[in-house]
């Protein structure tokens, strides 16, 4: 598991929220087993497990790390975004907003921390809706004083839309694979488990 560890950067997934969750699997399925679509908190990876018990709601927060898993029997394997159900892509926008919200100061040191990528664009260039003129704007502000929310981002520079929309659209570019960068996710050729 170590080897592991080095191999996708020692970030495993600890926790992931419930995307959807069939209880009889999937219907093209041979077996008949139960199956939960999550999303990680950390690497915004996509994941399909067996749950150990029926008592699994959409939306809920559910540990997945190596520890005693309360309510994740087995994690069976990653997904690509086109494996997941109708559901869990209806769910996906949600889930990622929740997990950023619910990671504030990551996010938002995300912002005070972004650097250039190349000589020619800055990290902060990939979200959608950030081009030159609101790099430009954001790279004074943080200048001026570090960010400390999302309030304070979307206060401090004028016209840009609202940082969790932004990052959570760039979240989805990811996973959807439209990006040939990737700052937020793990690129699904990554193995995680």
């Amino acid at each position: 598991m170590e080897e592991m560890e080095q191999r996708t950067g020692g970030d495993l997934e600890e926790y992931a929220h419930v995307l959807d969750y069939l209880p009889t699997g999937k219907s093209f399925s041979v077996r008949s087993e139960p199956i939960v679509q999550l999303i990680g908190d950390n690497k915004f990876t996509l994941l399909e497990a067996v749950p150990k018990s029926n008592d699994i709601k959409v939306e809920e927060k559910l540990y997945i790390g190596k520890g005693v898993r309360d309510k994740i029997s087995l994690i069976k394997s990653r997904l690509a975004f086109e494996n997941l159900t109708e559901g869990a892509k209806a769910q996906l926008p949600v889930a990622v907003a929740s997990i950023i919200k619910g990671d504030e100061k990551r996010f938002v040191d995300f912002f005070n921390n972004a650097s250039s990528l190349n000589i020619r664009m800055h990290v902060l260039e990939l979200l959608p809706g950030v081009g030159k003129k609101h790099l430009q704007a954001i790279l004074e502000a943080r200048e001026e004083k570090p960010f400390e929310s999302f309030a304070d981002i979307s206060q401090r520079v004028a016209l840009l839309q609202d940082p969790v929309k932004l990052l959570t659209e760039r979240v989805l570019q990811e996973l959807k694979g439209e990006s040939r960068f990737y700052i937020l996710t793990r690129p699904m050729h990554q193995q995680l488990r």
